[in-house]
């Protein structure tokens, strides 16, 4: 067996619209919008440079069944350069652009495969030199809700070869992500295939090592809930068949979810160093590369009743945007920038609330049983449907809370009993007799 080089990515999403990001700057906006693209151009200079035999991309090339001609265009100018490089590309179409969507008639170059839907098919890639390296087998979506196990449809594999097989699918069910193709990890180990590499999970997950069952997840986060490095891996296969795997970040725009405590903290100056600091923090672990963050304030402070009333909140965060925009806009609009895209507040009043728990007291009742229920699911869940009712019971309110879990009813209750904790003691309580 020959050895070889191959770069596994998945989840391009071109042209993603990036929805819920209102009055951005044009700056900042234009580095968003155009950061799937420019992630696409970094995965295809770290191919050339990595000098790989071959590409394989894992599905959901576009972000649309009726992909965008920009996209498009700029897919095919991607793989055109890799073509110059003598570099193969393999791809398969998942859930977001299954071959029943509009596609526009363009040229494409020959070392470009496209996988069918009918059945699964078997390349064979070559090295430089001509020589045979690897069977390359994949099946792509023909409509976007495919629910049939394709794992099944995989042939046994080419003797002699290492075999490749690519998949978009969701393994043993995952159930943050719509269950297309299943499969169960199980079935693919047993199937006799060296690699699969895999698409349709954002997060990047070794599901397996020996054979390798792999998802790189996208090379570029769309949203908040898309954090950290994204990117793919240059999978090294020696002449004995083992595997040898790095990761390489292509993400133009960085998405982070931090948190930030106020504990004890009495000036809005902290807030604003705190904040800075955070900020500062980013950008150093970023480097270069632009980063989009959510915060979450936590901890008890005196500055509790001043957040709730949001608009002190609100003037600190647009002057830290105006500064970010302005960064933004260095170098012709490719300066760096930290754009905080919300600021969540889950803080409490400086409150002893240890000392309240104790007392015997319509509020320590109140804390001992939201406590209780905290620690307990089965106890939230049922006092959630009690509590809930009402809403449970009205058509549109219902389907927004149908898919509520425990850690999402933990965050509301929590809140309520900030709120009530508020409420109840009032502003000119003297913590210090409690």
């Amino acid at each position: 067996m020959k050895s070889f080089r191959f770069l596994h990515a998945a989840d391009l999403h071109l042209d993603s619209p990036f929805k819920g990001l209102f009055g951005l700057p044009d700056a900042v906006r234009d580095r968003i919008r155009e950061s799937t693209f420019s992630a696409l151009s970094r995965m295809v200079d770290i191919a050339i440079d990595e000098q790989v035999d071959f590409v394989i991309i894992a599905g959901d090339v576009y972000d649309l069944a009726d992909r965008s001609l920009r996209a498009q265009l700029r897919f095919q100018q991607a793989v055109g350069i890799l073509s110059d490089n003598g570099i193969p590309v393999y791809v398969v179409h998942g859930n977001h652009d299954p071959l029943d969507g509009a596609r526009a008639r363009l040229l494409w170059p020959e070392s470009v495969h496209f996988f069918a839907a009918d059945s699964v098919e078997t390349v064979i890639a070559r090295n430089k030199d001509g020589e045979e390296i690897a069977a390359v087998s994949g099946i792509s979506y023909g409509k976007a809700a495919t629910m049939d196990n394709l794992a099944e449809r995989f042939a046994q594999p080419v003797p002699s070869l290492f075999n490749i097989a690519i998949l978009h699918t969701n393994v043993d069910g995952d159930a943050d992500h719509d269950n297309y193709a299943p499969c169960t990890k199980d079935q693919l180990i047993r199937s006799g295939y060296d690699y699969w590499a895999l698409g349709h999970i954002h997060t990047r997950r070794m599901l397996h090592d020996s054979p390798p069952i792999v998802y790189p997840g996208n090379i570029q986060g769309r949203n908040v809930r898309e954090t950290g490095a994204k990117g793919c891996y240059i999978v090294d296969v020696d002449s004995t068949g083992q595997t040898t795997m790095s990761f390489h970040a292509t993400e133009a725009v960085r998405w982070e979810q931090l948190k930030l405590s106020i504990q004890g903290w009495t000036e809005e100056q902290q807030l604003k160093n705190g904040l800075d600091k955070l900020m500062s923090d980013v950008q150093a672990n970023c480097g270069d590369i632009p980063a989009v963050i959510r915060v979450t304030l936590t901890g008890r402070s005196v500055l509790h009743t001043l957040l709730q009333e949001g608009s002190h909140l609100q003037e600190l965060l647009a002057e830290l945007r105006d500064e970010q925009a302005l960064a933004a806009e260095v170098n012709g609009g490719r300066g760096s920038f930290v754009w905080i895209e919300s600021c969540r507040v889950e803080t409490g009043a400086e409150i002893p609330f240890d000392k309240m728990l104790e007392q015997e007291s319509f509020i320590g009742d109140l804390l001992r049983l939201s406590e209780a229920m905290l620690a307990d699911d089965s106890a939230l869940s049922a006092f959630s449907e009690t509590a809930l009712e009402p809403l449970l019971n009205h058509t549109k309110a219902s389907k927004l809370l149908k898919d509520v879990g425990p850690d999402q009813l933990r965050l509301l209750l929590s809140a309520a009993r900030e709120l009530a904790a508020d409420e109840l003691l009032g502003e000119s309580i003297d913590v210090r007799t409690l």
